[in-house]
């Protein structure tokens, strides 16, 4: 069948007749009215379908929008309920006026998400891969446009018609994109946004991004014969540049202004919208392309607060309701008569060359970096990630006749089948399979007495990073080992941004206070005397609820040895804590959980900075690996001139001694004998370490002191934590408590306010012990995290853990 045929099979011939002088179309609330009221409920329910479908799969929504628009395509839908009453044929006109208007607020949007500064301020390395990644692409897809012409070009069809340079032109450039806010949301499903390769890839995307738009406003009025396309380039720069150095500057001082003085309401909110009309319907009219107005509209927004509101107002308007209309046009172009079995074929030679010329461009530019093969094969497929660009280019090819329906269809296959296997390539080429293995380095107690110690340091808010500070100070002596600290600030996301990745004040956090905690961070290291003690301050933005997993890959990444998080409560003017965020004490929990080091969490009570006044620190060690891994950290501390040390060995007799077979529950395999050999180890293991400990403190009887209370009873706790408190120490450190066998402490876990404090960390920390002392609870890593489960829920032995940190360790 001849493709002009084919077309015009496939196309719809609307006549409208009508008497109304006035409108000249009939009736819309009883025409199209009910049609496009049904059609918004199915396509937005067909699309929360699909994402919840691909959701554990960490496809992006665009996926869902595309399929959801399929699935209506005229073709599957042709003589069905839904091609009568959904998208009948003279409502597809208004559907394409409706997804033309939420096409230019999506964009809209992208602008506002992106920062043209991070562009100037991009490394070499980032700059040449973004270049490598747009250029080669472009050429390789030459070469592929030519190769399908061979295929296609049959007696019965004749591809001569589309061998022109326009074809040649979008084809490449279509090839090229890459998209940045899809990329980024790629990334924080992933996790890996905070890594190297995250980094890498998000400043890539973003240069390649403008790259792809930069050439989208010079070459589209060549590429569609528009009337003098010159003219048209040269007036749309010039409104560009009249945008970006005359308007910006004034938009900027005039919305800053109202939003310090909180004067933006619905209303003058809407002044915005309607000036994102005005710039597509500016630049429409110098003859490019509406969308390029609107995109522009949003580079110039200020960042920050004003920019987040935007967003939170208009976002579910626009990407949930009007973007998946844009789809129902796409369907319409699309034909799945290509993929009949005898074109099948040729049809997955050229896919799969298409899929891999960014993976090429990127391994050719990274070689130059001596970049791992694996590393850059997973960002060439980082970089193959598409979204609406490309299927607006294709769009107005297909429109303008400069492409077949053929070579459309095989191209916006080629873009969303890309976009998919982004996140099956990066789980399986970069993620590991196993996330964390057993290393016995990660911890305080296992390091070697001349290895630097890693530390990275959680924090909320300036409150937060100022108490941390003073643990950081205790672990930095002058004749102790590098302290290299990783200060992450957390913040959490809402809403669409992703103009978070570069532009961190974008997020609900003010700029002022991240750079307050940069700042107190910078002097730290600024102030100590140790040659080697570094900061280096990051910054995370994702969800509360998996803000957790960029912890563990940051963790990971930069080979920490300890976590330091703050509790979820601070101290007030009266000495009592109070809950800053109940979501920190479920962050803690998770980091918990599965950390891939040593964790620790602190509860500040504002005891004040080491540079100022000298600190007494009391160790309490009952036994287990979370205590010695306390002791450890104790232990470090003890070099600083300014740290007084005292550790308390809390002995356990009678009832409290009696021990908790239920904390080390016995499989079929080990028994009864597996539990007692390791609870065993463990009393050796302590008595060496305390050992140790008491001869050290021989030999620094000024600075370090030890002694014993014995405890009989669990009454007998509370007034032995009491005593110590009297004594005025600054600051506790303790274990978490696993590896304890005490029946006792095992029964008060379950009634712990902060399970994540253990027994004794929740009693100091408690608002009626009346405490004034700062608490710092330490989990040893290597011993299954934490676990906040009922007792009788706990089905695994920690048998196979400790033969991993003791015995295959080795």
């Amino acid at each position: 069948m001849a493709d002009d045929d084919k077309e015009l099979i496939l196309s719809y011939q609307l006549i409208v007749d009508n008497p109304n002088v006035v409108w000249k179309t009939e009736n819309v609330l009883r025409g199209f009215l009910p049609h496009i009221t049904i059609l918004f409920v199915v396509i937005v329910s067909l699309t929360r379908i699909f994402h919840f479908l691909l959701r554990p799969f960490n496809q992006p929504h665009f996926i869902a929008e595309f399929l959801a628009g399929l699935v209506l395509s005229p073709q599957i839908m042709d003589g069905t309920i839904v091609m009568k009453y959904v998208t009948p044929p003279k409502t597809l006109i208004g559907i394409e006026t409706l997804a033309h208007v939420g096409l230019i607020y999506n964009m809209f949007l992208t602008g506002l998400e992106m920062n043209l500064d991070s562009i100037l301020l991009a490394k070499k390395k980032a700059t040449t891969i973004a270049i490598a990644g747009s250029v080669i692409p472009m050429a390789l897809g030459a070469a592929i446009y030519s190769l399908a012409q061979v295929l296609y070009k049959t007696p019965t069809m004749d591809t001569s018609r589309y061998n022109t340079a326009s074809a040649y032109l979008l084809w490449a450039l279509t090839l090229s994109v890459t998209n940045y806010p899809v990329l980024a949301h790629i990334l924080a499903d992933l996790k890996i946004l905070y890594t190297g390769l995250g980094r890498v890839a998000v400043t890539a995307s973003t240069i390649n991004d403008f790259h792809n738009w930069a050439m989208f406003v010079l070459l589209i009025p060549f590429a569609t014969h528009s009337e003098k396309p010159i003219v048209s380039v040269t007036l749309t720069v010039l409104f560009l540049l009249f945008c970006y150095y005359v308007l910006r500057p004034r938009i900027t001082k005039l919305i800053n202004d109202k939003t310090e003085a909180n004067a933006w309401d619905n209303y003058k909110l809407s002044y915005v919208l309607v000036g994102v009309l005005a710039f597509a319907h500016i630049t429409e009219m110098l003859g490019t392309h509406s969308i390029i107005g609107a995109l522009m509209f949003g580079l110039i927004l200020p960042r920050g607060k004003f920019a987040d509101l935007l967003m939170e107002r208009s976002d579910d308007l626009v990407s949930m309701y009007f973007a998946p209309l844009f789809f129902i046009g796409c369907a319409v172009r699309f034909d799945f008569t290509v993929f009949q079995l005898h074109k099948l074929l040729k049809v997955v030679i050229i896919l799969v060359l298409l899929c891999i010329t960014k993976i090429v461009s990127i391994i050719i530019a990274t070689g130059f970096y001596s970049m791992p093969y694996r590393d850059a094969i997973a960002l060439g497929a980082l970089m193959n990630t598409k979204g609406l660009l490309p299927i607006i280019m294709l769009n107005i090819a297909f429109d303008k006749k400069i492409l077949s329906r053929d070579f459309y269809t095989i191209m916006v296959t080629a873009n969303i089948l890309m976009t998919l296997l982004v996140a099956p390539t990066i789980n399986h080429m970069y993620k590991p399979r196993k996330q964390f293995k057993k290393d016995k380095l990660r911890t305080i107690q296992n390091l070697k007495t001349d290895a630097d110690i890693r530390v990275l340091v959680c924090v909320h808010n300036l409150r937060q990073a100022t108490g941390i500070i003073s643990i950081l100070e205790a672990c930095s002596a002058t004749n102790a080992t590098a302290l290299h600290v990783f200060a992450l600030q957390l913040i959490e996301l809402k809403g669409r941004g992703t103009a978070f990745v570069v532009d961190q004040s974008s997020s609900h956090q003010t700029l002022a206070e991240q750079e307050s905690i940069a700042n107190v961070f910078a002097e730290f290291t600024a102030e100590q005397a140790h040659p080697h003690a570094s900061v280096e301050t990051l910054t995370a933005v994702s969800s509360y609820d998996t803000i957790h997993k960029d912890i563990y890959n940051i963790a990971e990444e930069r080979q920490s040895s300890l976590i330091l998080l703050p509790f979820h409560k601070h101290s007030t003017g009266e000495g009592a804590l109070e809950i800053t965020n109940a979501e920190f004490k479920e962050i803690n929990q998770n980091v918990m959980n599965h950390a891939p080091c040593s964790v620790g969490i602190l509860v500040d009570r504002g005891h004040g900075s080491l540079s100022k006044v000298n600190l007494r620190v009391a160790i309490l060690f009952i036994g287990g690996p979370d205590d010695r891994e306390a002791l450890a950290i104790a232990w470090r501390m003890a070099k600083h001139s300014g740290i007084h040390l005292s550790m308390v060995h809390i002995l356990l007799n009678g009832k409290v001694a009696e021990v908790d077979t239920n904390t080390s529950t016995q499989d079929e395999f080990h028994g009864i004998l597996s539990t007692i050999l390791d609870r065993e180890k463990e009393k050796e293991l302590d008595e060496e370490y305390v050992s140790l400990f008491r001869l050290m403190a021989v030999n620094n009887e000024e600075s370090i002191t030890y002694e014993e209370k014995v405890v009989h009873t669990g009454d007998d706790i509370p007034l032995v934590l009491n005593e110590l408190d009297k004594m005025g120490y600054d600051l506790f450190i303790l274990g978490h408590g696993k590896g304890r066998s005490s029946s006792l402490l095992s029964n008060l876990m379950e009634w712990a306010d902060c399970p994540e404090l253990g027994v004794i960390g929740d009693m100091l920390a408690s608002n009626s012990f009346g405490s004034c002392s700062s608490v710092l609870v330490v989990q040893q890593y290597g011993f299954g995290g934490l676990n906040l489960k009922p007792r009788h829920a706990c089905c695994s032995s920690r048998g196979g853990d400790v033969e991993a940190v003791y015995g295959k360790a080795e």
